[in-house]
């Protein structure tokens, strides 16, 4: 085990909470010395969780930076192994030439596999390809006592549905194999279609799937509830190459000022005025296509110092348009804007995880600026709205849910203890376990 930095200050990609009293390892291959490490651990990949599900104040968080090679990559089947640090940027580098594609990606190619797994991570083909732990064939899981568990959905089925979805607390997951998905081109057929308010827009997914991913932009700012749902698939035939853009960085951190419903207004004129027309399909990278926020670096600092806060609601189809509603008009009686709102569905394939966050529904995703306990407080009435309907909120999302909604939302949070690691915790599973 290498060396332990002390007192280093990491946030999370939203930027709340800040925690300062914890020490950094960096694992390496080597077998782990637990025993100079301070508990509780907590392992940490790129940090891309918006709340403090990657935050362990006053414990150790086991970077897995180091553990970044892929072993080995089945050309003809498309399984791939790799160890759990590897990107999926790293993933996509060595599998895209080949003609395989992530089966289910997230909104950033930043993610590690390590990440993806302890997150169950969705896409925008959720009814078609389910989530991450979908697509997992196997994975080894080291615990604190040495041992190695190596699980999968037919071995050890009750560790692999505690660790996929299991937010990192179950051992330190070491490698995995993964099932990809053929694909014929680098290339996507994307069509974007306007809708004006929450009904039209959920209208859209109800259509016959021609296109498998599906993904909609609400401006909530704007009175109607206009918006643009996109849809697309790969493209059958294109080829292989791609060039990477450069992506561009943000310099520095915005005022806290900087975002403010003048600018963001504008923001969503340009972008609504700047989508493609509607009902035409074009070809598009498949990189603008998924992971559009990766076009700009360190995209977090436009929220200034104090950070923002992500809040993923998802409730069953039939209530979706009227919690949507309410939960929206709740947010502006209290004069709190979100900036930026996008609506996805989740399909039936049951969650393989017991933690999974994903099922079936309307997911919706808001971004907040941190402004306070005004927020909080919204939030905290917003989750009673989708509690009542027996919905969930995202914990890789999560920054201030309460122990009671959380056990609301994640009954089997009882079963799945039994597997937590005793050296294992986290900011976040502390506190909503009280």
């Amino acid at each position: 085990m290498p060396s332990v930095q002390t007192g280093r200050s990491l946030r999370s990609w939203g930027g709340y909470p800040r925690v300062s009293s914890q020490s950094v390892v960096r694992v390496d291959r080597t077998t782990a010395n637990w025993a100079v490490l301070k508990p509780p651990v907590l392992p940490r990949g790129q940090g891309r969780s918006y709340g403090d599900v990657c935050l362990n104040e006053g414990g150790t968080l086991l970077l897995t930076e180091g553990l970044n090679r892929i072993l080995a990559f089945d050309e003809q089947s498309g399984v791939i192994d790799c160890e759990s640090g590897v990107t999926l940027q790293d993933l996509i580098g060595t599998c895209v030439p080949k003609g395989w594609f992530l089966a289910v990606t997230p909104g950033t190619k930043h993610a590690t596999v390590g990440g993806a797994i302890a997150n169950d991570v969705h896409g925008k083909n959720h009814p078609t390809a389910g989530s991450f732990g979908h697509h997992l064939l196997e994975l080894e899981l080291l615990r604190s006592d040495g041992s190695q568990i190596v699980c999968s959905p037919t071995r050890e089925t009750e560790w692999f549905r505690a660790t996929v979805g299991g937010l990192g607390l179950t051992g330190l997951v070491t490698h995995a194999k993964i099932r990809l998905r053929r694909i014929g081109s680098t290339l996507m057929s994307s069509e974007t279609v306007r809708f004006e308010g929450i009904a039209e827009c959920l209208s859209l997914f109800d259509d016959v799937p021609a296109q498998e991913y599906r993904l909609a932009w609400i401006d909530c700012l704007h009175k109607r509830r206009r918006g643009c749902f996109v849809r697309g698939d790969h493209m059958p035939d294109g080829g292989f190459t791609w060039a990477h853009k450069r992506t561009a960085q943000l310099p520095f951190r915005l005022p806290n000022f900087a975002l403010n419903p003048v600018s963001v207004r504008v923001f969503n004129w340009v972008y609504n005025l700047m989508a493609p027309r509607p009902g035409e399909a074009r070809p598009a990278g498949f990189e603008p296509f998924f992971y559009k926020l990766d076009a700009l670096g360190h995209w977090y600092l436009l929220y200034g110092s104090r950070g923002f806060l992500q809040y993923q609601w998802v409730v069953p189809r039939a209530s979706a348009a009227g919690v949507f509603g309410e939960i929206t008009s709740l947010i502006e009686r209290r004069g709190i804007l979100s900036f930026l709102t996008t609506v996805k569905v989740f399909g039936d394939i049951p969650s393989t995880g017991w933690l999974s966050f994903a099922r079936p529904g309307v997911t919706v995703t808001m971004d907040f600026p941190m402004n306070g306990n005004a927020l909080l407080a919204a939030l905290d009435d917003a989750d009673k709205v989708v509690a009542s309907v027996e919905g969930a909120v995202n914990p890789s999302k999560d920054a201030r849910m309460s122990p009671v909604s959380f056990r609301s939302f994640f009954p089997n949070y009882g079963v799945f203890s039994h597997y937590i690691d005793p050296l294992f915790s986290s900011s976040f599973w502390r506190r909503v376990m009280g």
